[in-house]
């Protein structure tokens, strides 16, 4: 029997009330249906925690906080719900796209960053933070409204004040302000407001666009996109921090090779005798040279200014070229250069190249690095390192966010929506050829499209892989799908945005699918498949009908044993499928089928029309034989009389 409820008993709200506030204090707040706020003296790592999403009552709880206000709970009646397309719940169409395009367009002056308020020398530590929250607040209240009432997308932006406060100071103390995208989407990594806001601190701080990740760009597609950043009149050059990183590793493999020749012969190896001592060696040296080669190769190949991906040193001196010159009555004030970004894009990784050694942590993760850093990269320039952060944007959909790295893949529930976004941008047969897949499509008169839809993409990978679900053993797409976003967004499934008003996307990126971007194991087979069927080597794949790659060794095997002559395998049908149903079939299957007791004698006495009682079975080497009959039976008889 359950102990009766105690009268004295206090449920978990009050419980909190009481801890908090004293039992018996807190009354006036006894109304409110909560009263959640963060004490001001917590530690560094808690108020430096990355905020881009929050739920409805979390965000209302740190809106309550920034106003310093108390609440109490109302119950509302207006219920708003929104209608989706059931036929496309995920993806917009081509009209829809369009129309929120032209929001976005309409709505992109009021897309800006928190200013930090006036203060100066008079102003209190106490002042300024009340200032600070309030101007806070009105800038999300702002964002709040827009999206709202506009119904509008956008990105999760940095919702922590303490992030954007690192950011306030990094301007502040900077020269020259440098945002670094990711040269697949450059416009979507910046930020056009933040520029202007460098401006209304100081008109003599300068702007740059660092557009990282080049080396995945076509020199066709930087092209493009340089025309139309001398369009905009925006201060730009192309890098990577990758082949930067290449170029430093394959420098120092040169300085240890010249260091132990300079050491002379040592006791493990040999000097080599004078014959060969000749042109021998000098090929020899070209063959090194030529292994470390190809980042240095990649930079250079290009002699456009305008389009070339900058080393190291060009982009310190870039740095020096484009910053604002330092105070003329201070001559020994080094120059300082800020780096602002979002996660994900290669600020960190750009900063480990220019200082040729890892000083700061690579992370995608929002608000890795807590505190901007100060890093000296010469006598001249000083690195401010800036915590990451996103910066308010407009987006399509929640799948482009997912695509572009914004939001984290493995925290993804609802996995068709970039998938088939992934499916329209990526061509079959180079999903098939990097995956080593074969892609089972409807066909169009069966109401196909003649792409490949996301199921069909994840079926086939998850199948390929041996991904299964638990139980029913069906193909696991949720896991395949994140493992080809994944590769989508580190950049082994390429797809780069063209600038706006291009006129065609697909054709903007038809020369990343072709037999060089794929790995080298791919390659060498593709390259099989292409030599057997006599084909150029420059053909794209986009234009081959190369749907199965080279089989190994196994399969061969395995087809072989399948397919082999009269072998008695499922690869040879001699007979029709309804064979076995007919009546020669039958017969053949009982014949072939060893019979024993009842059935045998039944089947017997089928065959030579005799009762089954009158049939005897003798065993004879363990083997049954009909004996008898009636004639034996009556013989039996007859030697008894």
């Amino acid at each position: 029997m359950p102990l009766a409820k105690s009268k004295q008993a206090v449920g978990l709200g009050n419980s909190l009330m009481n801890d908090r506030f004293g039992k018996g204090k807190g009354s006036d707040r006894k109304k409110a249906s909560a009263y959640i706020t963060n004490d001001r003296k917590e530690a560094s790592w808690v108020k430096m925690r990355s905020v881009t999403e929050q739920s409805a009552m979390d965000e209302f709880l740190a809106t309550a906080e920034l106003a310093g206000t108390d609440f109490t709970a109302e119950k509302m009646n207006n219920v708003k719900i929104i209608h989706t397309d059931q036929r496309n719940p995920y993806l917009l169409s081509a009209n829809e796209e369009s129309t929120v395009r032209g929001k976005h367009n309409k709505h992109k002056a009021r897309l800006t960053v928190p200013r930090r308020p006036k203060w100066d020398q008079n102003t209190t530590p106490d002042q300024l933070d009340v200032l600070e929250r309030e101007s806070f607040l009105n800038w999300r209240r702002g964002l709040a409204e827009l999206q709202e009432n506009n119904d509008l997308l956008m990105t999760p932006f940095e919702r922590n004040l303490e992030v954007w406060r690192q950011l306030w100071r990094v301007i502040e103390r900077s020269h020259l302000i440098v945002q670094i995208v990711d040269a697949r989407n450059p416009l979507m990594f910046r930020s056009e407001d933040l520029e202007g806001y460098v401006k209304d601190v100081d008109k003599r701080k300068e702007n740059l666009l660092l557009v990282n990740k080049a080396d995945m760009m076509t020199a066709k597609q930087r092209k493009a996109w340089a025309r139309y950043f001398k369009k905009e009149k925006i201060a730009y050059r192309f890098f990577s921090a990758q082949l930067a990183k290449e170029m430093i590793e394959a420098r120092d493999l040169e300085d240890e090779s010249e260091e132990e020749a300079t050491q002379g012969p040592s006791s493990s190896s040999a000097p080599k005798p004078a014959s060969q001592n000749g042109s021998e060696d000098d090929s020899e040296d070209d063959s090194e040279d030529d292994e470390h080669e190809p980042a240095g190769v990649a930079l250079e190949e290009d002699d456009d200014d305008d389009t070339r991906i900058l080393t190291v040193e060009e982009l310190e001196d870039i740095f020096l070229e484009h910053a604002a010159k330092p105070d003329p009555d201070n001559p020994d004030e080094k120059l300082q250069i800020g780096l602002v970004g979002y996660p994900n894009v290669g600020k960190s990784s750009t900063i480990n190249a220019l200082i040729g050694a890892k000083k700061v942590s690579v992370s995608s993760t929002p608000g890795k690095t807590k505190h901007f850093q100060t890093i000296h990269l010469s006598d001249k320039v000083i690195l401010c390192d800036c915590p990451g952060l996103v910066f308010p944007n407009f987006a399509t959909t929640k799948a482009d966010l997912v695509c572009n790295g914004v939001l984290p893949i493995d925290q993804l529930r609802e996995y068709t929506g970039p998938a088939a976004l992934v499916a329209h941008r990526i061509p079959q047969p180079f999903l098939e050829a990097i995956y080593g897949i074969h892609i089972k499509t409807r066909p169009i008169e069966e109401g196909g499209t003649g792409r490949p839809t996301a199921s069909e993409i994840l079926s086939a990978y998850a199948k390929a892989r041996g991904f299964q679900t638990q139980g029913v053993g069906q193909p696991d797409e949720s896991r395949a799908a994140r493992t080809v976003l994944k590769d989508y967004v580190n950049g082994k499934l390429l797809y780069c945005e063209p600038p706006p008003e291009y006129p065609d996307a697909a054709e903007f990126n038809r020369e990343l699918y072709d037999a060089t971007h794929l790995p080298e194991k791919r390659r060498a087979q593709l390259q099989a498949a292409m030599d057997a069927l006599e084909l150029p080597d420059d053909e794209s794949t986009v234009d081959t009908e190369i749907l199965a790659l080279p089989t190994g060794a196994k399969s061969q095997r395995l087809d072989k044993a399948f397919f082999a002559k009269n072998g008695g395998n499922a690869g040879h049908v001699t007979r029709p499928f309804n064979f076995k149903y007919s009546e020669q079939g039958q017969a053949q299957a009982a014949r072939a089928k060893h019979l024993t007791g009842r059935k045998a004698k039944a089947m017997i006495a089928l065959e030579t029309g005799l009762d089954p009682k009158d049939v005897q079975l003798t065993s004879s080497s363990g083997k049954k034989h009909f004996k008898g009959g009636v004639r034996g039976k009556k013989k039996k008889t007859e030697d008894d009389d």
